[in-house]
């Protein structure tokens, strides 16, 4: 009797092991047996990288919202212009260009195919030396290069406040052209243009643009970067 028992306890067991018995699982198979749903394949993203790399101006300090930053402009403008772009916002607030270049690493992580350098305006507000400016945007667009030498290259000028006097300023100045020149970049003459010193295009600080301010500074970046975009595009 005690073998009867022990032979169907084992038979009981084994039938509770095959699969597709009742004893199965409905946990175990999700959808209760049926395939799992097709993935869609990953769309590949073409556009190219374009990476700002700035200050306050560049992060949109104090604006409402990142879509009114003349970076998130410049990306609605590429679209109307049919050269769409994955814009890439590197602002940093109070960044001076020794702080840019000390960061430079981590922005260059990923690849990219359009540095908009905006850097300066902090080392003019703070009475810095222009040619120590002008070595640390050089050293950023050599840099740049050496990881991408494939990179375009757009550089943002900036002017120092009058108050520090002509003999500053004119220094000043002098470094955007001339890093230009010396290193082969694209050159917004003032990325500020049309802008500063207008009350109604600025915050109450009187140094951070408006939304509206900042739909300018977005034109005055298009007009240089958007024929080098058109450029890119033409490139096999």
């Amino acid at each position: 009797m005690t073998r009867f028992l022990f032979l169907l306890l084992a038979l009981i067991s084994w039938a509770c092991t095959v699969p597709g018995s009742s004893g199965d699982s409905e946990q175990a198979r999700p959808g209760n047996g049926a395939p799992p749903a097709a993935t869609a394949p990953a769309v590949p993203d073409d556009r190219p990288v374009v990476v700002f790399l700035g200050t306050s101006l560049t992060a949109g300090l104090g604006l409402p919202a990142d879509e009114d930053t003349y970076v998130a402009r410049v990306a609605e403008l590429a679209d109307s212009a049919g050269t769409p772009i994955r814009a890439v916002n590197a602002g940093v607030s109070g960044e001076t260009s020794a702080g840019g270049l000390r960061r430079l690493d981590w922005v260059l992580r990923e690849p990219l195919d359009v540095l908009v350098l905006e850097l300066g305006a902090n080392d003019g507000l703070r009475g810095q030396d222009p040619f120590a400016l002008a070595d640390n945007l050089t050293q950023i667009v050599r840099r740049t290069r050496a990881r991408y030498p494939e990179a375009r290259i757009v550089l943002a000028g900036m002017e120092a406040p009058p108050n520090l006097g002509l003999m500053y300023t004119g220094a000043f100045h002098q470094v955007y052209p001339t890093v230009a020149s010396s290193e082969g970049t694209a050159l917004i003459p003032f990325l500020l243009d049309g802008v500063a010193g207008i009350p109604a295009l600025n915050q109450s600080d009187g140094i951070h643009p408006t939304p509206e301010g900042h739909r300018l500074l977005a034109r005055n970046v298009w007009t240089v970067l958007g024929p080098l975009l058109t450029e890119l595009a033409a490139t096999p």
